[in-house]
C-alpha cells in the first residue's frame, strides 16, 4: 500500500466519532422514530452525523418548539450546529443550535 493511501485511511479513522469522541459541526436533526427510522414507541430527538443515527442528550425534541408542528421534528429534517461527545451510542450535546429553516423549493 502507498504512503498516501496509508495516510488517507488514518485521517479517515482519525475523524470519524466513536466512542467517547468529540465532536463539533452542522447536523441532519429530526424525530428519530418519526423521520430517522429508529424503533421506539415516543418521538425523541436525534441527529445524523457521518451517517449514524443518535438520540440526543442535554437538549429535547420539545426545546426548540412543537416537534408536531410542520415544521418540528416529527414532521421536517432539520440542520442544527452542535458540539459535544458521541458516548454509549447517544450523543452527548453540550450545544445545540437548531439553523433557521431552508424555504422549499
Amino acid at each position: 500500500m502507498r504512503i498516501g493511501a496509508v495516510f488517507v485511511l488514518v485521517l479517515a479513522a482519525c475523524a470519524a466519532p466513536r466512542g467517547g469522541a468529540e465532536f463539533a459541526g452542522e447536523v441532519e436533526a429530526a424525530c428519530g422514530a418519526c423521520i430517522l427510522g429508529l424503533a421506539g414507541d415516543g418521538c425523541e430527538l436525534a441527529v445524523r452525523i457521518d451517517g449514524r443515527v443518535l438520540l440526543v442528550d442535554g437538549s429535547g425534541i420539545d426545546d426548540h418548539g412543537d416537534a408536531h408542528a410542520p415544521d418540528g421534528f416529527c414532521n421536517a429534517t432539520r440542520r442544527a450546529r452542535v458540539t459535544g461527545r458521541v458516548e454509549g451510542g447517544r450523543f452527548q450535546a453540550a450545544s445545540f443550535e437548531l439553523l433557521p429553516a431552508q424555504p422549499a423549493r
